[in-house]
């Protein structure tokens, strides 16, 4: 429960209700510029944002929660890293505000960038961290090797840092957000690119105008791979958690039955046992409060010993779901005790009824009691 908890609460970065997202299908050989791309997508992002309802769209290569394209990128004067470490989109003015991110130094992207291609970038906190440390990143210039294999990327190879935003995941829900950076989709007509759409309503109940309208623009077009980012949380993120969730609790309840049952079965069964010592202590003059004390005595140690079993042994199988446990330690203080006192409440209240029963006994019927 903890860390399902943990999971419904980390921060993505972002706002993802009301957020659409949908690949479009070119022809094959109908777009493969920037330049045609260019054209196709801001025809397409002005009809949908012109929908009743619709907010704001944009153009980007990729969908949160994960981004698939990642380059190698450094900044001047930086050696050249040997590997791919950073996660790049390539998207249109509008992006952040689509997903209403946040900006933390110098400024978004405009439609004059993204229509001059103008050689610009926007980066995430973790990149400017990394590769600036306490340095203002903005004025920078960086540059992608991976990308200058490209026939249409740009010759001058450096992309100056015009903002920086606030991180967001990029590696799905569990992991660190990795650094990131954002540049104008019209540099190349290479890869994939698909919309966002950020509506008042349900994204679900525009989908069909959505589809109309980029139909429109171009019957040949299909819209592919669509959804909402909160189903794709829901589906691919807390489905599993909840899954587990809920198999726990059903194994959970029968253990706790089980403790209930078995607490009241041997408490009233010890009563019965000592039904002739019970009358004996009332004919000598005992409380009926010393009787309870004595019988929920019994009970508890039961309890004590119970716990301190199970606590040991769960202790010592935790390591079986540090796998399925996200967020919160699997040897949790907190957890561990909050179920041995709810255990110790449970159990002590299955004890009661047949403690309350023993301070009844008629120490004559007791005497007789064989």
């Amino acid at each position: 429960m903890r860390s399902l908890l943990a999971l419904e609460h980390v921060d993505v970065g972002f706002i993802p209700a009301n957020v659409l997202y949908a690949r479009l299908s070119l022809p094959q050989s109908q777009y493969d510029t920037a330049l045609q791309k260019k054209l196709l997508f801001r025809q397409v992002l002005d009809r949908v944002t012109a929908i009743p309802g619709v907010v704001s769209a944009a153009a980007t290569t990729s969908s949160p929660l994960y981004t698939w394209t990642w380059t190698t990128a450094f900044g001047r004067g930086e050696a050249q890293p040997k590997d791919r470490n950073t996660a790049l989109i390539l998207c249109s003015e509008g992006y952040f505000e689509t997903l209403e991110r946040v900006l933390l130094a110098g400024r978004l992207l405009t439609r004059s960038d993204v229509d001059s291609a103008r050689r610009v970038a926007i980066v995430n906190q973790t990149f400017a961290r990394e590769h600036f440390n306490h340095r203002d990143p903005t004025g920078q210039e960086i540059r992608f090797t991976d990308f200058e294999t490209l026939p249409d990327w740009p010759r001058e190879p450096y992309f100056e840092i015009i903002g920086v935003v606030r991180d967001a995941k990029n590696r799905g829900l569990e992991e660190a957000p990795r650094p990131e950076v954002y540049l104008p989709y019209t540099l190349t007509g290479a890869g994939s690119t698909g919309i966002l759409v950020r509506s008042l309503v349900n994204p679900d109940s525009i989908f069909a105008n959505i589809r109309r309208e980029v139909g429109a623009v171009d019957p040949n077009i299909a819209l592919v791979d669509a959804g909402t980012v909160q189903h794709d949380l829901d589906r691919h993120y807390y489905a599993g958690p909840q899954f587990l969730f809920l198999s726990m609790c059903g194994f959970a309840t029968v253990g706790f039955v089980l403790v209930v049952v078995g607490l009241f079965s041997v408490i009233s069964c010890s009563v019965a046992s000592q039904t002739h010592e019970i009358g004996i202590r009332m004919a000598l003059g005992a409380q009926p409060a010393s009787i309870l004390r004595m019988t929920l005595t019994t009970g508890f140690r039961l309890l004590a010993a119970g716990i301190f079993i199970g606590l040991s042994a769960s202790y010592g199988l935790t390591r079986l779901l540090a796998s399925q446990i996200w967020g919160v330690s699997t040897t949790d203080p907190w957890t561990f005790g909050g179920v041995a006192t709810i255990v110790v409440t449970v159990g002590l209240a299955a004890c009661f009824l047949p403690a309350r029963r023993a301070t009844r006994v008629d120490p004559m019927v007791a005497l007789r009691y064989e």
